[in-house]
């Protein structure tokens, strides 16, 4: 076995050490207060006294969050698919990914429901900004996936990642989620990239499509009515035009992660796909693997975009965006006219022009439509 003990979770016997750090830290403490105000750090304190494991710390208190966010931040979350799953066996899930937090959260709060077990889960170590951060990740089963260093270091770090992941699904028989690139979907197009298909079958000994089929990958599609984030993700594309970089401010990410939980998003679907097994057969066998890749992820593709919950709002935009009525039977006027003055005043910031926001909020809302009605849009890599 490789040693992973720089990027996994802490496991059952590490476990109850770092709860009981946590217990004592301050802002542990002040997150109680302010998310669960019926609920206290001596509450927590009694009911750890029960718990046997990770697991039951998550559907007992990770549970008590996330209702909260859900009741508070969201018009109600739908849940589909958990029928297309084997509660005894372990998957790779590629979700598209909106929101740093509350993506694969949801999914651990669906399995909580249905009384399975939760994933581990992957999360970018620049997320990872102080300690705590660390011990509330690690607890949570997330694994770290190391995003600086040298080119050389960097594929180092994605063997040692692939390798993690396979030992997770292969050895341990524990289900992953990841999300289908670096970052989260900024301009509305879920695209699942090469190198990352490419990165969790690494080692496969030449026989790609079997490691991919060993991996039991299924996509997983989350939509939400208001996008996590979306002035922050309008305003860094509007920045970074015409390939310029765009360098995040101080605390950027922290922020990123506030207003993807406290602000509000509507309505929610979350929908577990149906394993690529089957259609990995249907890959022609005389092609290069690079090609090989490519048809993975238009099946991964397909799928997200299938499942994809589409808005009144997603509608608007794409006839707003195209100057059309071809969507029109999908919203009424009074829904056009309060997502408009949405749109308006979340389009007013400091340094970028209320023109270029409008055009790139209109694109993230409008982009689902076009994937999910299979129009012509070119991948990108």
């Amino acid at each position: 076995m490789e040693n992973f003990d720089d990027i996994r979770p802490y496991n059952e016997d590490e476990a109850p050490a770092a709860y009981h750090q946590l217990m004592e830290d301050k802002r542990f403490q002040d997150a109680i207060v302010k998310c669960l105000p019926n609920y206290t750090i001596d509450d927590f304190r009694r009911d750890f006294e029960k718990f046997h494991s990770i697991y039951d710390v998550q559907v007992d208190f990770d549970k008590r969050f996330i209702d909260v966010f859900i009741s508070q931040f969201t018009k109600g979350v739908t849940f589909q698919g958990v029928e297309n799953v084997d509660p005894q066996k372990a998957y790779l899930y590629i979700a598209n990914h909106r929101d740093i937090t509350f993506d694969s959260a949801l999914l651990q709060y669906y399995f909580f429901l249905e009384k399975r077990n939760t994933t581990k889960i992957a999360i970018g170590d620049n997320l990872i900004a102080t300690p705590v951060l660390g011990d509330v990740a690690r607890l949570n089963k997330m694994f770290l996936v190391k995003r600086s260093g040298s080119l050389r270091e960097k594929l180092a770090d994605y063997k040692h990642l692939s390798a993690y992941i396979q030992y997770s699904i292969f050895e341990e028989k524990e289900s992953v989620w990841i999300a289908q690139r670096d970052g989260r979907t900024k301009d509305g197009f879920d695209y699942t990239k090469q190198g990352l298909v490419k990165m969790v079958s690494m080692g496969h000994d030449k026989d790609l499509i079997e490691t991919l089929r060993r991996l039991q990958i299924v996509p997983l599609t989350i939509s939400y009515e208001y996008e996590p984030c979306d002035a922050l993700k309008a305003r860094e594309l509007a920045l970074s035009e015409n390939g310029q970089h765009y360098q995040k401010y101080p605390g950027e990410d922290f922020d990123s992660i506030k207003h993807g939980i406290f602000d509000q998003k509507g309505r929610v679907s979350l929908i577990i796909g149906t394993p690529i097994d089957r259609e990995l057969d249907e890959i022609p066998e005389d092609i290069n693997n690079n090609d090989k890749l490519y048809h993975v992820c238009q099946l991964i593709d397909h799928q997200i975009y299938q499942n994809y919950k589409l808005y009144p709002n997603n509608y608007i935009a794409n006839d707003v965006i195209n100057q059309s009525e071809r969507y029109h039977q999908f919203y009424t006027e009074e829904e056009k006219e309060q997502f408009m003055e949405y749109l308006h005043r979340k389009a007013k910031v400091r340094d970028v022009s209320e023109e270029k926001m409008m055009h790139y909020l209109l694109q993230i809302y409008s982009t689902p439509v076009d994937t999910h009605y299979d129009k012509p849009i070119n991948r990108k890599q």
